[in-house]
């Protein structure tokens, strides 16, 4: 069949236009400048590795797994795997190929590729920008990358009506523990805190040692002080649980504190990725988008499976959609063709001040640039920049 026939991409990829390409672009370098002054160094990854090395995350966490594009190296004879997410590259770097002494901070921006869509009216081929911190295992850094996450939404334009959702896995792992309880009723458990399942979570709890607690657990997940006067006060005092809930007070707290009219949320239950995530999770929201504008949270021993396990957190999002809807029109001036010294002067000047000029070429005419927005046009012998 003729290339003519067969031009149409895969589902869950597409072409960027001139016009949405320069929003992305200059979010993406607005980004990572940003995030150059707050000290975090810029490191690209390669596109493809060995699976085993992809794999720091996805043996606990299966959806990452299942959301990573597998092919054989033809050199090698090896399983490559096609990177699904920057984060475990980013800790082999931690590990072996960079290996700082104390905290270290790196961010990065790249394209990975997923199986299948990752939610719904998503692309396969995300453009991800991110923020690692290793080496701190203090609130104070998730503070951070929270700070960093929502300043970053901010100069994209989407600051109003922001919604903060906050979370931590230890609370339902620290009771799941103390109860003693089968894999089985873990899993269990989860299926039902994430689908808000309340009287089937009141049915299933009933027999559960600490089953009123696991029941609370759901029930108060979003009001700390509820559920702080509903749990029983074996759970509170438990050492875990307790680090667990002040961890989340302390960053509410913090964030708030330098975001005062942002919106806050917590769900202490909300536990994607819980098998990836060891503490504390986050996530923005923007009004009438479903999936989060960005999210991340704490995931330490990363590193272990590369001989180095370290504190971890971070945050990553998708360029597409934080740009999504956005479009800017692109100023293109055209200049007429001739070499004259005042002619190439004027063209190198309207350049160096940010303007793009493009110059006729042979028997062009100004109609053979139909997107031309201005013209650069000689006025009383001076060289001017009108308005087509």
């Amino acid at each position: 069949m003729p290339i003519s026939e067969t031009w149409l991409l895969p589902d869950g990829v597409a072409d960027v236009l001139p016009e949405q390409a320069q929003v992305i672009e200059s979010l993406r370098r607005k980004s990572l400048d940003f995030l150059a002054s707050r000290g975090y160094q810029l490191v690209y990854t390669p596109f493809i590795e060995y699976i085993e090395s992809l794999s720091s995350l996805s043996e606990s966490n299966q959806d990452l797994d299942l959301a990573t594009f597998k092919v054989i190296d033809q050199l090698s004879g090896r399983l490559l795997g096609v990177r699904a997410d920057m984060t475990p590259q980013v800790a082999r770097i931690d590990a072996h190929v960079h290996p700082v002494e104390g905290v270290a901070r790196y961010c990065y921006a790249g394209t990975v590729l997923h199986t299948k869509p990752q939610g719904f009216n998503t692309t396969r081929a995300p453009l991800q920008l991110g923020a690692e911190l290793f080496g701190s295992d203090s609130i104070d850094a998730d503070v951070e990358l929270i700070d960093l996450m929502i300043s970053l939404i901010q100069d994209a334009g989407l600051a109003e009506g922001i919604h903060l959702d906050l979370g931590h896995v230890g609370m339902f792992r620290s009771l799941v523990a103390q109860a003693g309880l089968s894999k089985a009723a873990e899993n269990q458990l989860s299926d039902l805190y994430q689908r808000k399942a309340l009287p089937e979570l009141q049915e299933f709890t009933a027999t559960l040692n600490f089953g009123q607690d696991f029941y609370t657990l759901g029930r108060y997940a979003s009001d700390l002080d509820a559920l702080k006067a509903h749990l029983s006060a074996e759970v509170q005092n438990n050492p875990a649980f307790k680090q667990a809930f002040e961890a989340v007070q302390s960053t509410q707290n913090a964030i708030q504190a330098r975001w005062p009219d942002l919106h806050i949320g917590i769900d202490v239950v909300e536990l994607r990725s819980y098998h990836y995530h060891t503490g504390l999770m986050y996530a923005v929201y923007a009004p009438n988008r479903a999936a989060p504008l960005a999210q991340g949270g704490r995931y330490d021993g990363i590193g272990e499976h590369f001989g180095r396990a370290r504190p971890a957190t971070g945050f990553s999002f998708d360029l597409y959609a934080l740009s999504a809807g956005k479009f800017e029109t692109l100023q293109t001036v055209v200049a007429p063709k001739g070499t004259a010294a005042d002619l190439v002067a004027a063209i190198a000047t309207a350049r160096s001040q940010g303007l793009s000029v493009i110059q006729l070429l042979g028997n062009d005419n100004f109609s053979s640039v139909p997107h031309a927005t201005h013209q650069l046009v000689n006025v009383g012998g001076e060289w001017t920049v009108t308005t087509i």
